[in-house]
C-alpha cells in the first residue's frame, strides 16, 4: 500500500521537495498511525531541509504538526482507537507529517474536539504551544503584568498576544510592520511598535515610564535577545526561541535581576523524559480549551495543497507571512 507524500531525496533547496509516493508506515508498540487531514507549516520545516539531520534517512518527509484521524494502533496502545480525532506536535528527527499517513507516539497526541476543524488544529501545535509554554508555563504572565512580544503578526507572536490577553496581562506591547498594526491590535496588543523605523527600547521604556516590561518573548535572533535584556523590569523574564543572549551576567547587576528561559518545544521528544513528552498533549488540551472559549483564533491565513508546500515554506522563510499556512493533505 502506498501513500502520497512530499519527499526529500537528499539535503537540498526547498525546490528539491517533490510530491511522490511512499509505502504506508506501520505503527510500532506505543505508537499510532494517523490519516493526516491537515498539516501546519513552520520555520523548522524549511530550516532543516538544506542540511538535514544525522538521524534522518532518505527519502525523508518533513513536517512536525498534524491533525487527523487514528487509522491504526500499535501494540500496547489503549488510549486511542481507530476513528479518534487527534492533533499533535511530532518528532522532527523522524519522518514527518507532509504525507497522507504519519506515525506518532500515542502519549504525545491530544484528542481533537469535533468543534475544532482539522485545519485550525494543525495550525497551532508548534507555534501555539511554544507561545503557551513561554507566556503561561515559564513567564506566568497575568493581571498587573506587562509583556513585549516580538513579531506580533507571526505564528508564535500572534498566539502569544492572544494568550497574554486571555491570562489578563495589563499591558501587551508588540512589534510589527505598519501593514500588520491593525491585525496585531485585533489580536489583543495594547501598543504596537514599528521595528523598522522606531527605537524599540525607547518606546518600551516610555510606555512603561522607565520601568521596563515584566516579560519579553523573542522569536527573532540572538542579537535582539541580547538587546531585550536592557528592557526588562526588575525581576523580569526573557523567553528566547531562536537564540539566547550570550552575555547574561554582564547585564545582571544586583539592582536588575532577571531570568532567561531558553525554549525548544520539540526538545521534549528528545529528552527521554516521559512526563515532558506527555506534557505536549496536556498543553495542547489546555490550548484548545482557550480556542473553544473563543479566546484564541487559529490564525489560519491560507490553506494550500500538498504539492504547494515548497512554495509555502519559501514564503515563510521570507518572514513576512501573517498568521499560519496550513496544508490540506486528505479530505475529512
Amino acid at each position: 500500500m502506498m501513500m502520497k507524500a512530499l519527499i526529500l531525496t537528499k539535503p537540498g533547496a526547498l525546490d528539491t521537495l517533490e510530491a511522490g509516493e511512499l509505502p504506508i508506515p506501520e505503527p510500532a508498540p506505543g505508537e499510532i498511525r494517523v490519516r493526516v487531514h491537515a498539516a501546519g507549516l513552520n520555520p523548522i520545516d524549511y530550516k532543516l531541509v538544506p542540511n538535514g539531520l544525522p538521524a534522518w534517512t532518505y527519502p525523508f518527509v518533513s513536517g512536525v504538526d498534524a491533525a487527523g484521524v487514528v487509522d491504526a494502533v500499535g501494540e500496547g496502545v489503549t488510549t486511542w482507537k481507530i476513528g479518534d480525532r487527534v492533533v499533535y506536535h511530532g518528532n522532527f528527527t523522524k519522518q514527518g507529517t507532509f504525507a497522507e499517513y504519519h506515525i506518532t507516539t500515542a502519549h504525545t497526541a491530544a484528542a481533537l474536539p469535533e468543534d475544532i476543524s482539522f485545519e485550525d488544529a494543525a495550525a497551532f501545535p508548534c507555534a501555539g504551544l511554544t507561545a503557551y509554554q513561554a507566556i503561561q508555563r515559564k513567564m506566568r504572565i497575568g493581571p498587573g503584568m506587562s509583556v513585549l512580544i516580538h513579531a506580533g503578526a507571526g505564528g508564535v507572536g500572534g498566539y502569544a498576544i492572544q494568550i497574554a490577553k486571555a491570562l489578563g496581562a495589563s499591558q501587551i506591547v508588540a512589534t510589527a510592520s505598519p501593514a500588520n498594526f491593525d491585525l496585531v491590535r485585533k489580536l489583543g496588543a495594547h501598543e504596537v511598535i514599528d521595528y523598522n523605523t522606531e527605537n524599540v527600547r525607547e518606546r518600551v521604556m516610555a510606555l512603561t515610564e522607565g520601568r521596563g516590561v515584566d516579560g519579553i518573548l523573542n522569536s527573532l535572533n540572538r542579537a535582539t535577545a541580547q538587546a531585550d535584556m536592557d528592557m526588562l523590569a526588575f525581576g523580569g523574564q526573557l523567553a528566547c526561541i531562536a537564540g539566547a543572549p550570550e552575555n547574561v551576567a554582564d547585564f545582571q547587576p544586583s539592582f536588575k535581576t532577571f531570568t532567561v528561559h531558553k525554549l525548544m518545544l520539540g526538545g521534549a521528544h528528545l529528552s527521554g523524559d516521559r512526563r515532558a513528552e506527555e506534557d505536549l498533549a496536556t498543553m495542547a488540551q489546555e490550548f484548545m480549551q482557550l480556542m473553544r472559549a473563543g479566546k484564541i483564533d487559529a490564525m489560519v491565513s491560507e490553506i494550500i495543497a500538498l504539492e504547494d508546500i515548497p512554495k509555502g515554506l519559501a514564503r515563510l522563510a521570507e518572514r513576512h507571512v501573517r498568521g499560519k499556512i496550513v496544508a490540506r493533505i486528505t479530505q475529512a
